[in-house]
């Protein structure tokens, strides 16, 4: 068979096989607040940004979500805290939002390099959702350099020994 006639079979095979509504498709009547939670879900948001929720392996009322944490990460770069989001968005347009995120570099343990790969209508999806759940809770610890000692619990992470 020539390779014309194989990327025909497999073009129709797409078009008759393929969802009607694809992740993110908002114009295709997706809700962008409910597709904003299930992100919000399964990028790990709520790891991180949600007191409790790893270790209560989810189990934290949704009222209570992306409202930041106590619980510092400490490493070489110092001992960083995961932002109230709820907060933070409040002060925020949506497209203020997505430049952000966009731009976004910052130290561990946040996977910003995941953050700027997801698209604009993702970002847009969870703003929604976020600002849906409404400014709630207090702002995390700030940021502490290395060396400075932290007065909440933290999460040591050692370097690599060196070579």
């Amino acid at each position: 068979m020539n390779h014309r006639l194989c990327a025909a079979i497999v073009a129709v095979g797409f078009a008759l096989f393929a969802p009607d509504v694809l992740p993110g498709d908002h114009a295709a009547g997706v809700d962008p607040i409910e597709r904003g939670r299930y992100l919000v879900m399964i990028a790990g948001c709520n790891d991180c940004h949600t007191a409790g929720y790893a270790e209560s392996a989810g189990e934290v009322p949704e009222s209570d979500w992306l409202k930041g944490d106590s619980l510092g990460w400490q490493g070489p770069w110092g001992t960083t805290y995961a932002t109230n989001l709820r907060l933070r968005l409040a002060d925020m347009t949506e497209d203020s939002w997505v430049a952000f995120a966009r731009n976004l570099r910052t130290r561990p343990p946040m996977p910003w390099f995941g953050l700027d790969k997801m698209t604009d209508e993702d970002l847009r999806a969870i703003y929604a959702y976020i600002r849906k759940l409404g400014p709630a809770g207090e702002p995390a610890p700030l940021y502490l350099p290395p060396g400075e000692q932290a007065a909440t619990p933290v999460v040591r992470w050692e370097p690599p020994p060196a070579e």
